[in-house]
């Protein structure tokens, strides 16, 4: 498809009507608080993978309810002090799959710490290892109705727990350097950054590519391409539901993490993306409060996006904060 949503002038200048819950840091406060109550008990455990120029760490840490999720740690072989660590996020339906496929930033000499995203790692990729052990209302087939009936039962109020605690494991280590961490991903890891960027205070920087998950009332209604056509075919069925799901949605709305982004930013958007239209993502963008951002725009692009131009992008971009 063809340029579908605003135009670029437009988009520069959009701004979400998702309504923010008047106790939307306290949801979260609350939310942490309670996650941070179970010893974090990160654990890593070297994995003879027969590549010579990386280390890797299997790596278990204790994430929402102290559930055990899995990530990967990647350092630079031979690394004898603090690196700077980027924190990766994976895309929907994906998992960690397997430690050769993410090299690219311990190549550039930094530690790479990627999440599994607790319950995916089934649609694409080389799998995932995290479950998700907790259950839930009546749900369209996929992750986004998962617990939509209220916001402490919502799948991501677990996935975005298990991000900023993913924060927090990889940053134990000793030998990554807790003050110079960025978050990076792209389309749900994407959306993942963004809310990791509202809620730990003392990240060097982010980089969400086409993300995901934002501005959900205008997202449900302009794309019909899943996963956000999955919001549409739950109220199908659900009749009379959606003021009570979008509630539920707007504490996990990007846009609202956004207006709390303590550190510098380098988002992307395309604008032929149907499975995340370019005006959600700018939604985003404009609400993201640091002063220090900037957007890579991928003018014939679907959600691809900007793909290894991006990954370029990124590499000489974070040259100015880790």
């Amino acid at each position: 498809m063809a340029l579908f949503d605003l135009p670029l002038d437009e988009l520069r200048e959009y701004r979400s009507a998702s309504p923010e819950p008047e106790d939307f840091d306290a949801f979260w406060s609350k939310t942490l608080q309670e996650a941070r109550q179970h010893d974090l008990d990160a654990r890593f455990e070297p994995v003879d993978t027969g590549l010579s120029t990386v280390q890797v760490f299997d790596v278990t840490f204790a994430g929402f309810g102290g559930h055990p999720v899995k990530g990967w740690l990647t350092l630079p072989a031979g690394a004898d002090g603090p690196l700077p660590l980027v924190v990766e996020f994976i895309g929907y339906g994906g998992g960690r799959g397997l430690p050769h496929e993410h090299l690219l930033w311990a190549s550039s000499g930094r530690a790479h710490f990627v999440m599994d995203t607790r319950g995916q790692g089934s649609a694409w990729g080389a799998g995932g290892g995290t479950a998700d052990p907790v259950g839930g209302a009546p749900a369209f087939p996929g992750f986004m109705t998962r617990g939509i009936d209220a916001p402490e039962n919502y799948y991501y109020r677990r996935v975005f727990t298990d991000a900023v605690r993913a924060v927090e494991a990889a940053r134990s280590h000793p030998l990554t350097d807790a003050t110079r961490t960025v978050a990076v991903g792209a389309s749900q890891g994407g959306g993942i950054t963004i809310a990791v960027g509202g809620l730990v205070p003392d990240l060097a920087a982010i980089a969400p590519d086409v993300p995901f998950l934002c501005d959900y009332p205008r997202a449900a209604t302009l794309t019909d391409r899943h996963p956000y056509r999955e919001i549409g075919l739950y109220l199908k069925t659900h009749r009379g539901r959606a003021a009570d799901a979008l509630r539920t949605l707007s504490y996990f709305d990007a846009v609202h993490f956004a207006a709390r982004g303590n550190a510098p930013a380098l988002f992307s958007a395309a604008l032929e993306d149907q499975t995340c239209p370019p005006s959600t993502v700018f939604a985003a963008f404009n609400a993201w409060s640091h002063e220090d951002k900037e957007i890579e725009v991928y003018d014939f692009n679907d959600h691809e996006g900007g793909g290894p131009f991006q990954e370029a992008a990124k590499l000489r971009w974070m040259r100015s904060y880790i």
